[in-house]
């Protein structure tokens, strides 16, 4: 089956029509720049529905004014080319202005949820992301989504809004996935540097490091050690072991799943990453 266009709500209701009543459809958001994370998110959505629909949006409201919307890589022509090898059925590419009216007055609030740790560091970025993450759902009207867990706290706020709302549609996360040498793919990956990048490596490493350890104080440290030693080369914004749920910080009597999740600056790239442990 070919990949049908949709770069409005007209074309994108066409398209939603086409499929017929039959069937679930899976919608997977995204900003384009599609890498192999995107194609097992897609595999994913065919494996958990029978049509799959792919957004490819760079939503402006997630981004503060000094972060990279601007540059942030804008392939639609090889991400098309993903979709249809992938079997995607709809792509929906809608401008700005198709999305946000511009008379626009109401949008998600992520609450105390959004405004800790990732939240903590890039204000308001959680409120613009969960605002188009709805109006999504309410175009293409999805009966599940999928996700990548490399963006858990998205991922925690997107399941928090969908139990808040009620909204109709399940939810459902991808695995991470890492370059040979454990580096999370990432669409930023593509500006850094030779050098950057083995400084990157130790956000992996310390993930790694601290998974070898059941305590969250030892936890903590070992993983500490080991973003500390790529300083200055690497900037830190935090380190934190936190509930996957919430993404409050876990106490050192935490038993239970836990998800230890890193932010820092390499040269002018800002990466994050985590992974989901078991603590007992």
């Amino acid at each position: 089956m070919d990949v049908v266009v949709a770069h409005d709500r007209a074309g994108l209701q066409e398209a939603r029509t086409a499929l017929g009543g039959a069937g679930r459809l899976a919608l997977v958001p995204t900003m384009g720049a599609l890498h192999e994370g995107h194609r097992s998110l897609i595999r994913l959505a065919r494996e958990r529905a029978d049509h799959v629909a792919v957004s490819i949006f760079v939503n402006p409201l997630q981004f503060s004014p000094n972060e990279d919307f601007s540059r942030y890589p804008r392939t639609f022509d090889a991400d098309l080319e993903v979709c249809a090898a992938e079997g995607v059925g709809i792509v929906f590419a809608p401008s700005d202005e198709v999305m946000y009216r511009p008379d626009r007055q109401v949008s998600v609030s992520a609450g105390e949820m959004g405004a800790i740790v990732e939240g903590a560091f890039r204000p308001g970025h959680f409120d613009g992301v969960l605002t188009v993450v709805l109006k999504l759902f309410n175009l293409v009207r999805p009966d599940v989504a999928v996700f990548g867990q490399k963006d858990a706290q998205q991922l925690a706020l997107i399941r928090r809004m969908v139990l808040d709302l009620d909204v109709p549609v399940e939810i459902v996360a991808g695995p991470t996935v890492r370059e040979p040498d454990g580096l999370a793919l990432s669409s930023r990956n593509r500006y850094l540097s030779a050098e950057d990048r083995v400084v990157a490596l130790a956000l992996s490493r310390a993930l790694r490091e601290g998974a070898r350890h059941r305590a969250p104080a030892d936890i903590r440290r070992a993983a500490r050690e080991v973003l500390d030693a790529a300083a200055p080369a690497l900037a830190l914004d935090y380190l934190v072991l936190a509930d996957p749920a919430t993404f409050a910080e876990v106490g050192d009597d935490h038993v239970g799943e836990a998800v230890l999740a890193v932010a820092a600056r390499v040269g002018s790239t800002r990466l994050i990453d985590n992974m989901v442990l078991t603590l007992t």
